[in-house]
C-alpha cells in the first residue's frame, strides 16, 4: 500500500518551483550587487557549526531555536545556523581579526529554525545581509540603513518604510534617571512592547509612560521623545536618530518606536526594521551590536526577501524562450545565448515548441516568433 504521507514536507518547509527559484536567484543577485557596489566583500560561512561558537559570539542568540545534533567525529554538539550574522562575527574575530577596520563584509544563504516566528510557520528562509565591523557610530548606522533600503529597492520592494528603535533604551534609563530593580526591567519591557499603560504603571514603570506616546511618524515621535526629561541621557541618541533620518530622507518613509524589542536580541543603541508596500511582515532588520571575544562594535542588517518572490515572478514568467529544432546550427544557437537568448533544444521530432513554453523558434539563423 502506498504511504500517502511519503512525499509531504515538514511544516514550515517548501519547494521552490522553477518560476519561484528564478525569482529568488534574481533577487539574490540584485541585493548582492548593491552590497558589492558599496565595497562589501562576500564571505560564505558553513551551514553547520559548533553550537558553542554560534551561541557565544553575540548576546541574545538563542540555541533553543537551532536544530542541534552530535558530531560523530568530535562528539561535540553541532547546530544548523539560524542566523548568519553570528557567523560573520566569528570570521571577523578570527580569520579576519587582523584585517583593517572598518571591515565591510556581506553574505547570503539559507537559515533554518526549529519553529516559525509568531503566525508565520516558515522555518527555512533566505538571509542576505551586510556587516560593517569596527564601528557603531552614527555614520556607520547611516551607511548601513542607506544600503539596506537601496538593496530592497533593487530587489523589487516598493514604498519602503523604516521603523527606528533604541533596543537598550530601558536598560539605559533604568541605570540612571528612571531606576528600576532588576526584576522590574523585564516587566517594563514587556508592557512597553504591549503598549499597555495600566500594566506598565502597575509594574512600577510609571516614569516610562511618556515613551508610549513617542511613536509614529518620525518627525512627531522624535519631538515627543526629546520632550522626556531624562537628565540628558537621551540627548546623544536623539541627535543620532535625527542624523540617520536626514541621511535617508526621501528614500523611505520613517517611523519611530523607541521601545520596540522584537527581533533585536543582540542590538545595542540603534535598531531598525524594514517594510514595503504589499508585503506582510518585516523584510529585514538591522542595527548596532558588539562582537563578543573581541568586544568589537559593529553595525549591520539582515534581509529576508522571500516575500518578494510573488512580486518578481510575473516578470520571470514573461521571458522569451527560443526553440531549437532538430538539426539546428549549434554555432548560431551559441551566439544567440551569448547575447541573452534562453534556448530549449528539441530531443525528438515529437517535441512541440508551444507545449514546452517557447515564444520563438530558430528559423535558420534568426529567431522567429511563434
Amino acid at each position: 500500500m502506498t504511504d500517502p504521507t511519503r512525499d509531504l514536507l515538514p511544516e514550515g518547509l517548501e519547494d521552490w518551483l522553477p518560476s519561484e527559484a528564478a525569482a529568488v536567484t534574481r533577487i539574490n543577485r540584485a541585493v548582492t550587487d548593491v552590497m558589492d557596489s558599496h565595497g562589501y566583500d562576500r564571505v560564505r560561512p558553513p551551514l553547520i557549526e559548533f553550537e558553542k561558537s554560534m551561541a557565544g559570539r553575540m548576546d541574545g542568540v538563542q540555541p533553543r531555536r537551532m536544530f542541534r545534533f552530535v558530531d560523530p567525529s568530535s562528539l561535540r554538539t553541532l547546530a544548523l545556523r539560524s542566523d548568519i550574522t553570528v557567523q560573520v562575527g566569528r570570521i571577523a574575530a578570527t580569520s579576519l581579526a587582523g584585517a583593517p577596520r572598518p571591515l565591510r563584509l556581506c553574505y547570503g544563504g539559507q537559515v533554518l529554525t526549529i519553529k516559525g516566528d509568531g503566525l508565520d510557520p516558515t522555518r527555512e528562509r533566505l538571509q542576505l545581509g551586510a556587516e560593517l565591523i569596527g564601528s557603531d557610530s552614527v555614520a556607520a548606522a547611516s551607511e548601513i540603513v542607506t544600503i539596506a533600503i537601496e538593496a530592497l529597492a533593487s530587489a523589487g520592494a516598493r514604498n519602503i518604510s523604516v521603523d527606528f528603535t533604541l533596543p537598550d533604551l530601558v536598560d539605559t534609563l533604568a541605570k540612571g534617571p528612571f531606576p528600576l530593580d532588576a526584576d522590574q526591567i523585564e516587566t517594563v519591557r514587556r508592557e512597553l512592547d504591549a503598549k499597555d499603560a495600566g500594566a506598565l504603571k502597575a509594574g512600577g514603570g510609571g516614569a516610562y509612560l511618556p515613551l508610549l506616546y513617542a511613536t509614529g511618524p518620525f518627525a512627531d515621535a522624535i519631538e515627543q521623545l526629546a520632550a522626556i526629561d531624562a537628565g540628558g541621557v537621551l540627548a546623544k541618541r536623539i541627535e543620532g536618530l535625527r542624523q540617520i533620518a536626514e541621511r535617508i530622507s526621501g528614500k523611505a518613509r520613517i517611523t519611530l518606536d523607541p521601545t520596540e524589542r522584537h527581533g533585536f536580541e543582540y542590538q545595542s543603541w540603534f535598531g531598525f526594521t524594514l517594510y514595503a508596500e504589499g508585503v506582510r511582515g518585516a523584510l529585514g532588520r538591522g542595527g548596532t551590536y558588539r562582537i563578543l571575544g573581541l568586544d568589537e562594535p559593529a553595525t549591520g542588517f539582515s534581509l529576508y526577501p522571500d516575500a518578494l518572490v510573488d512580486n518578481d515572478r510575473c516578470d520571470t514568467d514573461a521571458r522569451d524562450i527560443l526553440f531549437l529544432p532538430l538539426g539546428h546550427d549549434v554555432d548560431v544557437a551559441a551566439r544567440l545565448r551569448v547575447i541573452g537568448w534562453r534556448t530549449v533544444a528539441a530531443l525528438s521530432e515529437g517535441d512541440d515548441a508551444k507545449v514546452l513554453g517557447c515564444t520563438h523558434v530558430l528559423n535558420g539563423k534568426e529567431p522567429m516568433r511563434l
